[in-house]
């Protein structure tokens, strides 16, 4: 039989150990006040095994590809190649 946790309107918590098909108490069992909310809790996942983690993504690890794409790498950081060109400072005598 599972565990069920009631609030009521004043704040005050309470546990019921009864069965599923069992109905809902109707007054707090401190204070007597109604009606009561049932407390829902998140239900906890833990996935085992080497193909799962946490977040649920795949392993970390990338293939390396030995085609003919110029040599670049997937795991090497983006840059621009371009060079930055300075121009003069335009001076304030031309007319």
């Amino acid at each position: 039989m599972p565990i069920y946790e009631y609030r009521c309107p004043n704040g005050h918590l309470f546990e019921r150990f009864q069965s599923m098909t069992a109905p809902a108490p109707e007054k707090c069992d401190v204070c007597g006040a109604a009606p009561l909310e049932l407390v829902l809790y998140p239900v906890a996942i833990h996935y085992k095994g080497s193909g799962f983690y946490s977040t649920d993504y795949g392993k970390g690890k990338k293939e390396k590809k030995d085609g003919g794409d110029g040599g670049s790498s997937s795991d090497a950081p983006k840059t621009d190649s371009k060079p930055v060109e300075k121009k003069p400072a335009a001076s304030s005598g031309d007319s």
